[in-house]
């Protein structure tokens, strides 16, 4: 597999010259299958950029983690919405409360948008996902409900010998200890087992994490140890802060790779997402990190 960051900020997009190399759009990720085929992981404000780019291929499957707006909020503006001759496919965490489809209407309506969802030209469908596994193209996709606020779930995609789990946004210390804690009490531990590739939320940086307990998202320690624990040969530090600026990342990064050779994994596995970054994925023999038993 190939994947392509477009988004990497969480939150809020975070424009301006400190977030250059990092970027500042908000959550997307494309994957492209051994097949050719390619799956959109959110669409946050990268999606925009991603769509200029899609001048064939009309088919589109998009996978929803949740539906926070930092996560939905480049769909009004993803260009294939306003082909007609574009089919595209949302999938998205299932509520009681209402349907996908109602839903993301919430956000692709007045007042909030000049266009409803039915108005839209292209030919588009909502598949609401209970934790799950179905195959799309070549991959196998399965789906977990993880510990975020609000119906929220994780993707492993397996293609072929390869598997990459996306968890941008992600919890899994609330409560808990992770590095004494039995894997089946600690979220999303199946989900992420031996990934070749983890991306994984690290919004913040450890001295930050504690004022903002039960927001939803990791501080740099807990995203290390979750990775460690779940066998992750490499780890993609995803969400970054909107306050975070380049040099605030790079050094969370160089602590990151620090803190990850102190748990047994190679440094160098330990990876900051950066807008615009293409990653090949591939299978890996070695643990990185601490056994996932």
């Amino acid at each position: 597999m190939r994947l392509k960051v477009w988004g990497a900020r969480g939150s809020v997009p975070a424009p301006g010259p400190e977030m250059n190399r990092y970027g500042g759009n908000t959550s997307c990720v494309e994957i492209t299958l051994a097949s050719g085929e390619h799956i959109i992981l959110d669409a946050g404000t990268g999606i925009r950029t991603l769509g200029l780019d899609l001048t064939s291929s009309p088919h589109v499957n998009i996978l929803l983690t949740h539906l926070h707006l930092d996560h939905i909020q480049g769909l009004m503006f993803f260009p294939p919405c306003f082909r007609a001759d574009a089919d595209i496919t949302i999938w998205g965490p299932a509520s009681p409360e209402a349907s996908l489809e109602d839903r993301v209407a919430r956000y692709i309506s007045a007042p909030l948008s000049p266009v409803e969802v039915r108005e839209l030209p292209c030919d588009v469908s909502f598949r609401d996902t209970p934790p799950s596994e179905w195959q799309l193209g070549s991959a196998t996709i399965r789906c977990e409900a993880i510990n975020h606020r609000g119906p929220t779930l994780g993707f492993r995609i397996t293609d072929g010998d390869t598997t990459l789990c996306y968890i941008p946004d992600h919890e899994p210390a609330l409560g808990t200890v992770l590095a004494d804690n039995e894997p089946e009490w600690i979220s999303g531990y199946d989900l992420a087992r031996d990934a070749d590739l983890l991306i994984h939320d690290c919004q913040y940086a450890d001295d930050e994490y504690p004022l903002h307990v039960g927001w939803g998202h990791s501080g740099m320690t807990d995203s290390l140890t979750f990775a460690s624990r779940v066998g992750a040969q490499r780890l993609l530090l995803f969400h970054h802060d909107p306050l975070h600026a380049d040099g605030f990342l790079d050094d969370l990064h160089a602590a990151a790779r620090r803190r990850w050779a102190e748990l047994g994994g190679d440094s160098a596995s330990v990876e900051m997402a950066r807008e615009g970054a293409v990653l090949d994925v591939e299978p890996v023999a070695a643990p990185a990190g601490i056994s996932g038993a």
